[in-house]
C-alpha cells in the first residue's frame, strides 16, 4: 500500500516529460510562487541524455487544483521530501529553484541532510535572498491577509513575467492571485536561523539573478556550504529565466556543473 501511495504522489506532484531511466543524474527544478509546473518541466528537452528534469507541483494548481494549498512550509516539505525521497537515495541529484521556488529547495535540501544525511551534487539558486539573510525579512512582513486582491496584482505586475493575456481571464486572474497569496502565506512560515557552528552543506552553490530585477543578498549563501559558490546575473527581470538566451546558458552552465561533479 506504501509503494502505490508513493507512486501516486509521484505521479500527482512530479511532472517529467523527457524520462531518462539511465540519467546520471536528476535535476529536481521549483517553481515560483503561483507557478506551475510546464516552464521548467519543459527544460528536459534541453538537457543531454546524461541528465533527467523533474519538476515539482505544489497543490492548489494544475492537476491538484482541487487539493487545499500547503498550511505552512514544514507540511510542504514534509510532503515534497517523502515523495521523492526514494529517487533521491538510488541516484545523485541537484536541485534548481526560482524566487519562492529556492526557498522550497532549500528547506528540502535542508530536511533530507538532517533526517537522512542526503545532499544534493549542487544547488542551484535563482532571484532568491539567502534565507538567514536581514533581507530575506520584509517578504514576512508583506501583509498577505490584509492585502486586497489590488495590491496582490500590483506586486504580481512588479515582479513582470506574467502573460498580459492570462490577466485578461478573470477566472485565470482570481486564480493567480489565490495561489500567490497561499504561496506568500507558506513562504512567511519559514524561518531559518543559520547554525553558529554547524554548516549546513558541503556541495557547491551557483546563484542566478536577472541583471534589472531587484538585487538579492547573494553573498550570505556564502555562509551556508563548505562548498564552493558562484555568482551570476544574466540580462533581464525578475523572470529573467524565460528567455530564450538565457535558457540556454542556465541549462549549459547547469550541465557543466552536474558534469563536474564527479558522479
Amino acid at each position: 500500500v506504501l509503494l502505490s501511495w508513493v507512486f501516486l504522489g509521484m505521479e500527482k506532484m512530479v511532472v517529467c516529460l523527457y524520462k531518462r531511466p539511465d540519467a546520471l543524474c536528476r535535476l529536481i527544478c521549483f517553481p515560483w510562487a503561483g507557478g506551475g509546473t510546464s516552464q521548467l518541466a519543459q527544460w528536459g528537452k534541453l538537457f543531454s541524455r546524461s541528465i533527467e528534469v523533474f519538476s515539482v507541483r505544489f497543490p492548489g494548481r494544475e492537476s491538484r487544483l482541487m487539493e487545499p494549498f500547503a498550511k505552512d512550509m514544514t507540511t510542504l516539505v514534509n510532503e515534497i521530501t517523502s515523495v521523492l525521497l526514494k529517487h533521491l537515495e538510488e541516484k545523485p541529484f541537484a536541485f534548481f529553484g526560482h524566487s519562492f521556488g529556492s526557498y522550497i529547495s532549500f528547506a528540502v535540501a535542508l530536511d533530507l541532510k538532517e533526517k537522512y544525511g542526503l545532499e544534493p551534487v549542487h544547488l542551484f539558486v535563482s532571484g532568491a535572498h539567502a534565507p538567514h539573510s536581514e533581507a530575506f525579512l520584509p517578504i514576512k512582513s508583506i501583509p498577505i491577509r490584509d492585502a486586497d486582491d489590488e495590491d496582490i496584482l500590483a506586486y504580481i505586475e512588479t515582479l513582470g513575467g506574467t502573460p498580459f493575456a492570462l490577466m485578461q481571464n478573470e477566472d485565470i486572474k482570481k486564480h493567480l492571485i489565490l495561489t500567490l497569496r497561499e504561496d506568500l502565506r507558506v513562504l512567511q512560515t519559514f524561518s531559518f536561523e543559520k547554525p553558529e557552528k554547524n554548516i549546513p552543506f558541503s556541495c557547491d552553490i551557483t546563484c542566478f539573478d536577472g541583471s534589472e530585477d531587484k538585487p538579492h543578498d547573494l553573498e550570505a549563501w556564502h555562509e551556508l556550504t563548505s562548498g564552493d559558490i558562484s555568482l551570476y546575473k544574466l540580462p533581464g527581470g525578475h523572470f529573467y529565466l524565460l528567455e530564450p538566451s538565457n535558457e540556454i546558458f542556465l541549462t549549459k552552465h547547469i550541465t557543466r556543473c552536474i558534469e563536474n561533479a564527479g558522479l
